[in-house]
């Protein structure tokens, strides 16, 4: 693996972590909104996710030569809706509420997406350090020749 290629693999990490903060912090916003149907109920949403694994090296013996090869990583396949229940309140006197008093809440629970945000929120910071570090490796082997 080449430097380069732990460049990618670590943007790659950082753009999937990009959408898993955001994806939660749309969860959150909307932990609270109160609709009057479950057809226009907020849905919790979550990101899903694939690893992209390196192609083996085709190395030509006779040249020396290295073929092309992808690049492992992150990739986001896409964002789905949960399929957990709805809350619904009894709440009669809500502006909201249906004609048997219930108001519908999203199925989001605080407590798992604030654990996603530090978790997603780390990962960013680590993947971070990660290309600090090629960074500097390779300002070092450019200075090798002097």
């Amino acid at each position: 693996m080449s430097l380069g290629d732990v460049f990618r693999t670590s943007a790659s990490a950082l753009s999937a972590n990009t959408v898993r903060i955001n994806t939660t912090a749309s969860n959150l916003a909307n932990a609270e909104s109160a609709a009057s149907s479950i057809d226009e109920t907020y849905r919790a949403r979550h990101p899903v996710f694939a690893a992209v694994a390196k192609e083996a090296l085709d190395i030509n013996f006779d040249t020396l030569d290295a073929g092309p090869s992808e690049t492992s990583g992150v990739q986001v396949l896409g964002v789905v809706e949960s399929n957990a229940p709805l809350q619904q309140r009894y709440e009669p006197g809500h502006p909201l509420a249906n004609e048997d008093g219930y108001v519908f809440y999203p199925n989001v629970n605080a407590v798992e997406e604030l654990t996603n945000m530090i978790s997603s929120s780390k990962a960013y910071q680590m993947n971070v350090e990660v290309l600090n570090s090629a960074k500097s490796m390779m300002q070092r082997i450019l200075t090798l020749g002097q």
